[in-house]
């Protein structure tokens, strides 16, 4: 009897302490909910920027292997340029053709604008010799008029009427004729001047043409350059699976470059969580994979939208079969100064970690 008292003492005793631990146990989840939100949907996050060719060819040589670190510039992997080459060498000569043709089109020009120059003083020399011959019709009238009088009179002999009207006859047609070589070499000026403004055109289509060969040149320049592909940030890659011989596309994604120099946290929280947080926030980090580590940040940014409507296929509603589910909110978060730089460094992207955002 006294042993059955006992256990049933030792019982309620170990009741007693249990209920006692549960207790104190919500009671610090309890008052640390108050200042606190927490979650263990968050994952270490950094840029990874895909390698993609911007001209195809057949890989000549990798540089680079699996998981090696590299330096901006470093150069990854070459493309067989010798396409590219002979690109290059015809849009050279294409070049040279464009200018020596704009050479020839400027010199026509010069000719075109000569012969103008000629037309103008030769018609201005037109004008001044018909100016003189009339002139010497006015005077030639007047005389035919005096004579004329003269003869009626009988005042002067036959031959001298007659010298008087053939001096007059010859003005008149000496006049006739300088306004035809007049006409004429109008004329000629309009088509000088016709001639040396379709010159003027083609002289713009040649100085475009080669603007037009600078810039196949300068293309052909950059798609050689494209045949040797770097890397653009300090980084780690990813499997490079590639070999030489093996053609690749222009736009084709092939291997990773990872960011391993700034990193940060992905934390999806619930949309219920977000009453009183804000940037700036302290947070407490912990990662899975280091569980003595103990990481400090702050909140950074609140993504636009949840994730589900980032998703490839959001949730619909429209069929009226609605569920009401807790959406999650994206939180970016950074890692402070105050963290060991070793640390940061063995921080994989992708790894899980549990985040604790101080309220106040």
């Amino acid at each position: 009897m006294e042993q059955k008292k006992k256990t049933n003492k030792k019982f309620i005793v170990i009741i007693s302490v249990l209920v006692i631990i549960g207790l104190a146990y919500g009671s610090y989840k309890f008052i640390h909910s108050l200042s606190h939100e927490d979650t263990d949907d968050a994952q270490i996050a950094t840029n990874m920027s895909p390698i993609i060719p911007r001209v195809g060819g057949y890989i000549e040589k990798v540089y680079v292997t699996d998981n090696e670190k590299v330096k901006k510039g470093d150069t990854l992997f070459t493309i067989d340029n010798r396409d590219y080459l002979v690109k290059l060498q015809q849009a050279k000569a294409s070049l040279t053709a464009a200018k020596s043709q704009l050479a020839v089109t400027e010199a026509g020009i010069g000719s075109s604008r000569a012969n103008v120059q000629t037309s103008v003083a030769e018609v201005s020399s037109a004008k001044g010799n018909i100016e003189t011959a009339k002139i010497k019709l006015w005077r030639a009238t007047q005389d035919f008029e005096r004579y004329k009088n003269l003869y009626e009179n009988h005042s002067i002999t036959a031959q001298q009427f007659e010298q008087a009207e053939a001096t007059k006859k010859e003005a008149e047609e000496e006049l006739k004729i300088l306004q035809q070589q007049k006409n004429a070499t109008t004329s000629q000026q309009n088509a000088a001047q016709s001639q040396t403004e379709v010159t003027e055109k083609q002289v713009s289509v040649a100085e475009a043409n080669v603007e037009s060969a600078k810039a196949v040149l300068e293309a052909a320049q950059l798609n050689l350059g494209y045949t040797v592909v770097i890397a653009q940030i300090d980084g780690q890659l990813s499997e490079v699976d590639l070999e030489r011989g093996q053609f690749v596309q222009p736009g084709q994604s092939l291997f990773y470059l990872v960011n391993i120099t700034k990193k940060w946290v992905i934390a999806n929280f619930k949309e219920t969580q977000l009453t009183k947080m804000k940037v700036g926030q302290k947070v407490s980090i912990e990662v899975d994979a280091y569980p003595d580590m103990e990481l400090e940040g702050e909140i950074s940014a609140f993504s636009p939208a949840t994730g589900a409507r980032f998703s490839l296929l959001p949730p619909d509603n429209a069929t009226g079969n609605f569920v009401k589910t807790v959406q999650r909110i994206p939180v970016k978060i950074n890692f402070t100064k105050n963290n060991n730089p070793e640390d940061l460094q063995k921080l994989l992207s992708g790894m899980n970690v549990l985040v604790d955002v101080h309220l106040k």
